[in-house]
Parts: C-alpha cells; sequence; structure tokens
C-alpha cells in the first residue's frame, strides 16, 4: 500500500494515462485559450442546443461583445458578476466575456431561493448578475435586486436563442414559460449589452494571481464559501483533462452536456475541456432521461460526464432499450461514489465503458481518474492526473502523516488548487498543510491507494460515526446494503444515542417492485458488518434528498430528519 505520491516517487507504479505525468501545461486565462481554439477553426460547432447550433466564431464574438457591454456598463477589473442561468448558450459568452472583461465571475445555482442567492450576492460583493427570462428565474432573481446591493440585472431571451420555429412557438403558444420582465435602468437585456463593438480595448488579465471564479462550495456544516480559482487553475485542469483523452482527434469529440454549467464538475469537465480542445458540447438546459436520450442519438455524441442517479434514470427510462448509444467511448461518473450494482448494470445494458473520477470544488475540478481504456478498477476513483500530488494524512492529526498502509485523510498539491477561499483568510490553517515546502490541500475525505497508484476514498472525515468509541464510514455501510438486490439507494447518517453517543440509522429507497421491509433489511444488513456498524433502524422512503446535480445529499437529510 503506498502512503503518499509526490514528484519524487511517482513512477513507482506504471502509469496508464494516456499523457505522461510530468507533461508541462501552459497556464493561460480562458479567454486567450478561447481566442486560440477560435482562430484554428472559427466555424467548428461549440455548442448544440436544442436544435440550433452555435460555432465558436459565434460565442467568441458574443463574448467580446459582452465583455465590451460591461466595460462601457462601468464594471472594472475584480469586479464581481454574477451567472444564475441554466445551461443556454448565453452562460458560454457571458462567462468568458466577464473574465475578458477583467471581472470575477461567480457562479449561482439556478435552484437558488431568493435568501439563498440573496446571501451569495451579498458576500461575494456581486455588482451585475445575469439570468434568463424563465419566470421562476427572473421572479427570484428581481426580488434579489429589490432586495440588496445588486446594482444591476442582465436578462437574456431564451426564445432569441432557440432555432426560428422553437422561437416561434415559444413566443405564441408557451407565453406562460416567458416572464414579464419589467425593464427599467437597473434590468437590462442581454442583447442590449452586445451593442457595444467587440473590438473594444480589454484590460490584461493577470493570470498567475489574477482570480477569475468564485466557485461556493455546498460544504457540510455553516455557509458555503467561495473557491477562489484563477485562470492558471482552471485552464490548467482543463488540460489535465483533455490529457485523459486517448481517442485522438480530440476536435471530433462531441459531449453530452447534460451536467449543470454552474457546477465546477461541469465547468471543467465540459465547458473549458471543450474549449481548449476545441470539441463540441450538445447541451441540455436540465437534466431530463428522455431529452438526454434522444440529444444522444440526435447528435452521436461520443463522451458523458454524469453522476450515478444521471446513470440510473437513463436506465430506468423506457426510451433507453430503443436509444442507439453505441457513439459513446466512455462515460465518466464523478460527484459521488458509484454503486457496484448500478456501474454493472450499466455497462451490461448499453456496452459503454463508465469510469469513475474524484474532485472538488477547492480543486478546479479533477484529481483523478480511471483511465478511459485498458486497466481500470471499478469503485476506485482512479489514477492522479497530470503533474498532481499527494499525501495521506492522519485522521486525528493532520500535521502528521498516517502510518503505512492506513488509511487516511487525503491532501492534494497541483496546479489546480485554489487559492484559498473568499474573504476567509483564517480558514488557510485548516484547509492547507505544508510538507517539503509544498501546500496541499486538506480534502477532508479519508483514502487509500494500492501498489497499483489506484486512489480509493473510504469516507469523509466529517460523516464519520463515533460509535461508543469506535469510527464507522458511513459509505461502507451503504455498500453492503447497495448489494442486496431490494435497495435502490441508501443514505446511512448518525443520530444522537443515550448510551453509544450516536448510532447508524440506514434510509432506503427500494427498488421498483421490491417488497422488503426495514426490518428484514436491517437484520439481512447486521449479520454483514462488524457490531459497531450495525445499524439502529432501516427507514424506507420514497426518495432521498438530492443536489442539483443529482448526487445524493446527505447534509440535507441530516438536516431534515436530526434533532
Amino acid at each position: 500500500m503506498l502512503r503518499h505520491v509526490t514528484d519524487m516517487d511517482v513512477n513507482s507504479y506504471a502509469y496508464h494515462h494516456p499523457t505522461p505525468w510530468d507533461a508541462k501545461f501552459e497556464p493561460a486565462s480562458l479567454p486567450d485559450m478561447l481566442a486560440r481554439t477560435t482562430a484554428r477553426n472559427p466555424q467548428a460547432p461549440f455548442l448544440h442546443f436544442l436544435g440550433r447550433t452555435y460555432d465558436y466564431a459565434a460565442i467568441h464574438e458574443e463574448a467580446k461583445r459582452f465583455a465590451a457591454g460591461l466595460i462601457a456598463h462601468g464594471i472594472e477589473p475584480g469586479d464581481r458578476v454574477g451567472l444564475f442561468l441554466p445551461n443556454v448558450p448565453i452562460y458560454a459568452s457571458a462567462y468568458y466575456g466577464a473574465m475578458l472583461a477583467g471581472a470575477i465571475v461567480v457562479n449561482f445555482s439556478p435552484l437558488y431561493t431568493v435568501d439563498e442567492l440573496a446571501w451569495q450576492v451579498a458576500d461575494s460583493g456581486t455588482r451585475l448578475l445575469v439570468t434568463v427570462d424563465v419566470p421562476e428565474l427572473y421572479g427570484t432573481a428581481a426580488q434579489v435586486l429589490d432586495q440588496s446591493d445588486l446594482e444591476t440585472l442582465v436578462v437574456g431571451s431564451l426564445a432569441e436563442m432557440l432555432p426560428w420555429y422553437k422561437k416561434l412557438a415559444l413566443k405564441t403558444l408557451g407565453r406562460s414559460k416567458v416572464a414579464n420582465v419589467g425593464w427599467k435602468d437597473d434590468i437590462r437585456a442581454f442583447s442590449a449589452m452586445l451593442a457595444n463593438p467587440a473590438h473594444a480595448e480589454f484590460p490584461a488579465i493577470d493570470v498567475e494571481n489574477g482570480i477569475a471564479l468564485l466557485q461556493y462550495t455546498g460544504g457540510t456544516t455553516g455557509r458555503p464559501k467561495g473557491a477562489m480559482l484563477g485562470h492558471s487553475q482552471l485552464s490548467m485542469n482543463a488540460q489535465q483533462v483533455a490529457g485523459l483523452n486517448p481517442f485522438g482527434t480530440l476536435e471530433e469529440e462531441v459531449f453530452m452536456g447534460a451536467l449543470p454549467f454552474f457546477h465546477v464538475f461541469a465547468n471543467t469537465a465540459l465547458l473549458n475541456h471543450a474549449m481548449v480542445t476545441g470539441a463540441s458540447i450538445a447541451m441540455v438546459p436540465r437534466f431530463d432521461a428522455g431529452q438526454v436520450l434522444d440529444t444522444i442519438q440526435k447528435y452521436k455524441t461520443t463522451g458523458f460526464p454524469g453522476v450515478p442517479t444521471m446513470f440510473q434514470a437513463l436506465l430506468d427510462h423506457p426510451k433507453m432499450a430503443k436509444t442507439d448509444v453505441t457513439s459513446i467511448k466512455v462515460c465518466i461518473s464523478g460527484g459521488a461514489p458509484m454503486p457496484a450494482p448500478l456501474h454493472n448494470k450499466f455497462e451490461e445494458v448499453t456496452g459503454v465503458r463508465v469510469v469513475e473520477g474524484y474532485g472538488l470544488t477547492e480543486s478546479s475540478g479533477v484529481v483523478s481518474a480511471n483511465p478511459y481504456t485498458g486497466v481500470r478498477k471499478k469503485g476506485a476513483i482512479g489514477q492522479l492526473v497530470m503533474g498532481t500530488e499527494v499525501i495521506f494524512l492522519d485522521k486525528e492529526d493532520p500535521t502528521k502523516l498516517a502510518a503505512e498502509g492506513e488509511p487516511g485523510e487525503l491532501a492534494v498539491h497541483g496546479p489546480q488548487i485554489m487559492r484559498g477561499y473568499w474573504n476567509r483568510p483564517e480558514t488557510d490553517a485548516d484547509t492547507f498543510v505544508t510538507r517539503d515546502g509544498k501546500r496541499y490541500l486538506r480534502t477532508g475525505d479519508v483514502a487509500v491507494m494500492d501498489e497499483d497508484g489506484f486512489l480509493e476514498i473510504v469516507d469523509r472525515i466529517k460523516d464519520m460515526i463515533a460509535v461508543g468509541g469506535f469510527k464507522v464510514f458511513p459509505s461502507q455501510v451503504e455498500d453492503v446494503l447497495l448489494e442486496n438486490e431490494a435497495v435502490k439507494e441508501v443514505l446511512v447518517i448518525g443520530q444522537p444515542h443515550d448510551y453509544l453517543g450516536e448510532c447508524p440509522y440506514a434510509y432506503v429507497v427500494l427498488q421498483p417492485d421490491a417488497e422488503a421491509s426495514a426490518e428484514e433489511l436491517k437484520a439481512w444488513l447486521n449479520k454483514r458488518v462488524g457490531k459497531h456498524e450495525r445499524v439502529e433502524k432501516v427507514i424506507l422512503r420514497d426518495d432521498l434528498p438530492k443536489t442539483m446535480i443529482g448526487k445524493l445529499d446527505r447534509k440535507a437529510l441530516r438536516a431534515e430528519v436530526c434533532c
């Protein structure tokens, strides 16, 4: 069992990714990389959206015009520009355009409530917010504009992004789906922001030290924190991800864009990855299994980054059996561990290889992945991406390394690691650890690495349940319960116990038509786990809470059921 992997000993195992671990990537600004990709082939498709295709030249031109509009509106370098958008084409234009103007992009989930959005706008100091004229989104954003220090709301037209026939149908038959925007000085149309010439003079971008993106973390406790990601971190991670692809001509790839762009996984593995290589994205506004299957078949998508619940939803959809998915070379699963039964069934039904990867908001998205071809290990999160090093810290004392062969807290060093948290310098001591002059990000994930250099996450330190002095890893109990054919989804959390302090409770969603009782599942499970891991209770539910990207949300469940 390996204890750590640094540049001194990365050659202690066979590296199976197609790009060498010590490959050198160029740190660059994202707008510069977009300009280079566009110059190579301006008419190459970039975004496919509900039947309309945008080439690189169109998105680049719109980004430049939006940047000019921001500057004309008084946005200065370092100002924060927020994106409160689903997966729509203006996301890309606004994202790269704001950075071109020298602004810092702030991503906001389209599912935020007024209070959640207002708090994050205030914490980030966002001056201008971009949204779209969908009633739910516009309504929330307009309330925040009235109740906060937000200065300007920019509203894009969904109809204008559609093919002409869908635009006509939306304007004539779908009026209830379009917000009645109250235009005034502080509510401007996205199209109006594009009125300025694209050849405006743009400020110089500090690639090494400037901040490009504030990406807020969900966290396990307390308020979200904004991870400060620079152009160098984002562009390097996009190149690291591109370096995983062994399939040849990267610009011919067509990625399935079902993950929401506002999330760090999609931001790197979809948007920036495609942009850096010249690939295209067949995007959907939000995940809908039927629409995703239609999109895969229409655009012959070749790669599909997703989360486990997406792949389960595809298997459950009646269109799955009739959809041709043979164009897909690989599916990349992240965001949460993929249950072994789902992994096996998806590959059996589709014939498509699924590889698991791992990353964090604080790492710009990706730390490790299983190879797309050849050697891979199910249940593992793969080998490190190029230029990335890890050490394993003692779970009780992070100033020390874990004992040889023992699980430890995974700590990561690499060119993709964030600068720190926005306006929270006091958190650095708990977030980073320095060894041998290198700054490592503490992930909070307990991991091991085998002799072949494959990482496996055992659990999260903050999720561990203290049972009478013993540490119980919820994911290990969940993995056992998922071996029962009646179980579709499960989350295990700790509940207060008078004698033991805490004890595990399992919250279970059954497979369709399964008839197992809670007591039967409890008895089945407790025969197969250690005494301290036995659950006090199994609770059957119709569903479990999920995050915006569809992964099971332990934090939300804990908030719902715990005292």
